[in-house]
């Protein structure tokens, strides 16, 4: 089986406090599908892209990537398929060049010296940044520090990209650059967003989240497409899809 498939069983999830943040999640993404994950704050989004590489530990149910189950004794080979990108960049770049932040993954993985310049390099390239390489990150733009934060996940060559509102903060030179870049993955890409109108361009596929329920799931432009659904759950149609209304 592809290591690029992941499947969610009967995931739940409840917080120290007990707040339920996820209550019998199921799906299942096949190889280089790009899927959406959408719904109002507090739907659970964040909470579930976070226990895809094992950030959070279920309550119960089972996360799969490709025919593993993840568990205390997966999780590292887990991270070396499922790439994480975080809401906030900063969370990522941490060191004193942009170069050291992408080499900083393939130098702990234990790669030579040859392959950890070939591996940055490359990702630098990828994304654009090959000019920004020993810049602090501290003096790059908002739309700079998420292309580099991509970067590192990319120079750990995963074969899952799992991204946290990647165009959050983005002016739209930025955030255009973002999406051309999203389309030129071949990997499987699973996206938390609120930009809905992003998720036409790169996704074919929808899970609409409320309240940590699946509500709806299927393809992107029938769920985004489908205003008494959205409003039901705290979100409105793009701008592209609403219907005409006389004026």
């Amino acid at each position: 089986m592809s290591h690029h498939i992941v499947e969610v069983r009967d995931l739940r999830f409840a917080y120290p406090d007990g707040t339920e943040a996820l209550k019998g999640i199921s799906f299942r993404i096949s190889h280089g599908g790009a899927v959406a994950i959408v719904g109002g704050n507090g739907a659970g989004k964040s909470t579930l892209l976070q226990h895809l590489n094992g950030c959070l530990t279920a309550t119960s149910g089972t996360v799969i990537i490709g025919d593993t189950p993840l568990t205390p004794g997966t999780i590292p080979r887990a991270r070396r398929c499922v790439g994480m990108v975080f809401q906030d960049p900063d969370d990522q770049l941490f060191m004193p060049t942009v170069a050291g932040d992408v080499a900083f993954g393939p130098l702990n993985a234990g790669l030579p010296p040859d392959m950890v310049e070939q591996r940055t390099a490359s990702a630098l390239e990828r994304v654009g940044m090959t000019h920004v390489r020993e810049r602090p990150p501290y003096r790059l733009s908002a739309g700079e520090k998420r292309a580099v934060a991509i970067a590192t996940v990319l120079a750990m060559t995963p074969d899952i990209l799992v991204m946290d509102e990647p165009s959050s903060n983005l002016d739209p030179r930025a955030r255009r650059r973002l999406i051309e870049l999203l389309l030129s993955f071949e990997h499987t890409r699973i996206i938390a967003t609120h930009d809905l109108e992003l998720v036409l361009e790169v996704c074919t596929r929808v899970i609409l989240l409320d309240a940590g329920i699946v509500v709806a799931d299927g393809p992107a432009r029938d769920i985004l497409g489908n205003e008494p659904l959205l409003l039901a759950h705290g979100l409105e149609c793009p701008y592209s899809l609403r219907p005409a209304r006389p004026r």
